[in-house]
């Protein structure tokens, strides 16, 4: 989906959110230098996979906190764990490297990929993912991201 189609999905779900444009960013501390408010609610997204490429995940964390794979495995006693690749991210979810984002699941229409989301973000009041684009984040509310998770059978994982 592009960014117009994710903004026309989120209109229908009459969900409240919130642009800002900017340069396309890759990481939290290019997120931080393009002075994109409040940095400190946009979510790290992170596309991982077993080691049989079986299964695939996307985690969502806050922005300061750090993914151990080998606690994340144990937690959802998995096979090892590790980054997915540029191809299978486009693959699944219909996006490129630096444009991670949960709306990618609006791409995943055979639920290959679960989502895993940190317990942490519920806390945030608003928060800041990419439109499936990396030269936009998309503010809104938590309880609204689960409201399209519903709405496109999906299911997550807390931890």
């Amino acid at each position: 989906m592009t960014k117009e189609e994710v903004y026309k999905k989120l209109n229908e779900l009459n969900i409240e959110y919130r642009v800002v444009n900017h340069k396309a960013v890759f990481t939290m501390e290019d997120v931080i230098n393009e002075n994109i408010e409040p940095f400190e609610n946009i979510v790290k997204n992170i596309f991982i996979r077993d080691d049989k490429k079986i299964n695939y995940y996307l985690v969502l964390v806050s922005h300061n906190k750090k993914v151990n794979l080998k606690e994340l495995r144990n937690k959802l006693n998995s096979r090892p764990l590790t980054l997915a690749s540029e191809e299978d991210l486009y693959k699944y979810l219909g996006l490129t490297k630096g444009s991670v984002s949960p709306l990618g699941i609006l791409n995943d229409k055979d639920h290959i990929v679960s989502i895993i989301i940190d317990e942490d973000i519920k806390n945030i009041s608003e928060i800041g993912v990419h439109p499936n684009i990396n030269t936009a984040t998309v503010f809104l509310k938590p309880k609204d991201l689960e409201i399209i998770f519903k709405n496109n059978k999906y299911e997550y994982i807390e931890l």
